[in-house]
């Protein structure tokens, strides 16, 4: 099979690729509890399999996977608190949203500074951080060359799991446990579910994860493979059209895009405030409560 992963391909490899297809995929998630059955990288793990396996269909180079995303605060605490709950170790490689979205910033000025056409951030790691890099990618387009889209990996499962036209998006459950026995089955471990009847919270597991179903699971990647494809055609159809000048040079470029463009903006971010709708507070005893509120920063 043709290799798509940028850090494994050598520099002609590279060449070759960029020639055929110039469009590049950031693949985006954490570290963090996916219930017992589940390796804790399943959100980055999905993403960057999901995007392989579109570049190879189509074109185009996959980006090392970035396993450090935005956790630990604001309505995430209040998430953690009520579906992880008292745990000593969480496993977590949480940043705040400030240094994520600044990350993001560096990729995008990677992907304009080579060259690229297109580029797609595609995230497994859910919660409202995906509308703010929507939000941030909106913020930096008219400042660079390379057409970008970003997306949650259940924007391209339209279909769903059970192929009724919804947009398959769970925690643990029977859609994340399927996309992840698909692409990596050594990470799903089925015997490590719990009892029906035993009570906890198990890791933030979905109370579905016992209809998971790797077939299901290897059709939801295709479809959303299928999307992907479509979505870089777009994207490259209107790189061509417009034929735009990539402008964000140096280092120096992104850190004044930083502090004009993207920093007056980020306080309004939805993972920038306490707490999502109908969300109540972290109690002070909790051990989600020291990282809760969100310093107004960035």
């Amino acid at each position: 099979m043709r290799e798509v992963r940028w850090e494994r391909m050598f520099p002609d490899q590279l060449e070759r690729a960029f020639a055929a297809c110039p469009l590049v995929y950031f693949p985006y998630g954490l570290c963090e509890p996916h219930g017992p059955q589940n390796a804790v990288g399943l959100d980055a793990l999905k993403a960057h399999a999901i995007a392989c396996a579109a570049a190879q269909a189509f074109g185009g180079i996959v980006a090392p996977p970035d396993y450090w995303h935005i956790h630990e605060l604001g309505g995430y605490a209040i998430w953690a608190h009520q579906a992880v709950g008292q745990v000593a170790r969480s496993w977590l490689t949480a940043l705040p949203p400030w240094q994520h979205f600044k990350n993001v910033c560096y990729h995008i000025r990677t992907a304009d500074v080579l060259g690229f056409h297109a580029a797609i951030f595609l995230t497994g790691h859910y919660g409202p951080n995906w509308q703010d890099l929507k939000t941030l990618l909106e913020l930096v387009q008219p400042h660079v060359g390379t057409r970008l889209y970003g997306l949650p990996d259940f924007e391209a499962n339209l279909p769903g799991f059970n192929n009724d036209n919804k947009s398959g998006g769970d925690h643990a459950g029977k859609v994340e446990t399927s996309l992840l026995w698909a692409v990596h089955p050594e990470c799903v471990d089925l015997s490590r579910l719990p009892p029906p009847d035993a009570p906890g919270l198990h890791f933030a597991m979905g109370a579905d994860a016992r209809e998971s179903s790797r077939r299901v699971g290897e059709r939801m990647v295709a479809d959303e493979v299928r999307y992907l494809v479509a979505k870089a055609q777009e994207l490259l159809a209107a790189y061509a059209r417009e034929k735009p000048t990539h402008q964000l040079r140096t280092f120096e470029d992104v850190e004044v895009l930083w502090e004009t463009v993207v920093r007056p903006a980020l306080k309004q971010f939805r993972t920038m405030q306490d707490a999502w709708e109908g969300q109540a507070a972290v109690p002070e005893d909790s051990v989600w409560h020291a990282n809760w509120r969100v310093p107004q920063r960035g």
